[in-house]
């Protein structure tokens, strides 16, 4: 990443490539440094598109993985059949497959990047900075490797819930993407739940939402998250949310890091709610 150029964490695009492309015509740094929240695909109408242009973009653009772009690996693998409402077969069909699916497998789970730490959805509250950056590497090394479809395979479950530094093979791996990629609402004892997707207000009895833990062990960083397009756009001294449901007809959104400056614009709607 070039030091030298802004930096710009933008939320979550699910194919919307037109968007993207509007929301970077009205930033009004030339040549600037982005980082993705995750979920570059699936859901809106442009999902090659929009993957082929973040990748042309080389150095300058990072992403972390969210979970759609996970569900992408696993189809293309041939491990999980694919949503009736996904938007994934422009990319499964296209000539340049292999190298978008490698390309995407060698994504991070976690950047930090100028005191923030960007991840797709968020980050358990018994985890500090360096905890998070190390187990988001063991995940990272682990796609890297040859064994990352047998990996894919065991992704997919609810358990272990509650992290543990015993967690050890496939129930460790899952229990750290799974809260990387799939975390809105845990107890106070950091345990995950997966069945709330509405807002912060709509929290059950005993949840919450992870940043909201007492406690929490990243609360001296900034961490910058999207995958919550029901919570919208938070801004907080330690907190950034991104997803501005883009793909609903929402918003597009972008902070610059060094100043927090915001930019957005208004997207047309690529899918209904519900």
């Amino acid at each position: 990443m070039h030091s030298s150029s802004p930096i710009y964490a933008i939320g979550d695009l699910q194919g919307c490539a037109g968007s993207l492309e509007q929301l970077l015509a009205s930033l009004p740094d030339t040549t600037p440094s982005l980082i993705f929240a995750g979920d570059l695909l699936n859901r809106g109408p442009q999902s090659l598109h929009t993957l082929r242009t973040v990748m042309q973009m080389g150095e300058r653009a990072q992403s972390v993985l969210g979970n759609h772009d996970l569900h992408l690996l696993a189809v293309a693998c041939g491990i999980r059949p694919a949503h009736r409402d996904d938007t994934l077969d422009d990319i499964l069909n296209a000539p340049d497959r292999d190298e978008l699916i490698d390309w995407l497998r060698h994504r991070p789970l976690a950047i930090h990047e100028q005191g923030h730490l960007i991840v797709h959805a968020g980050v358990l509250p018994q985890w500090d900075l360096q905890q998070a950056l190390a187990l988001a590497n063991e995940v990272e090394t682990m796609l890297r490797s040859n064994q990352w479809m047998d990996f894919l395979r065991h992704m997919y479950g609810n358990q272990p819930d509650r992290w543990s530094d015993d967690l050890t093979g496939h129930e460790r791996l899952r229990c750290i993407i799974n809260a990387f990629t799939r975390l809105r609402f845990c107890q106070a004892d950091g345990t995950m739940d997966f069945a709330v997707k509405e807002g912060a207000a709509a929290a059950p009895e005993g949840l919450m939402p992870w940043f909201e833990v007492p406690g929490r062990r990243t609360e001296d960083v900034t961490v910058v998250f999207g995958h919550w397009s029901t919570l919208g756009l938070v801004m907080r001294p330690n907190l950034i949310a991104l997803d501005t449901g883009c793909v609903w007809g929402g918003k597009l959104s972008a902070v610059r890091l060094e100043d927090r400056a915001l930019f957005q614009v208004q997207c047309p709607q690529a899918r209904r709610p519900g």
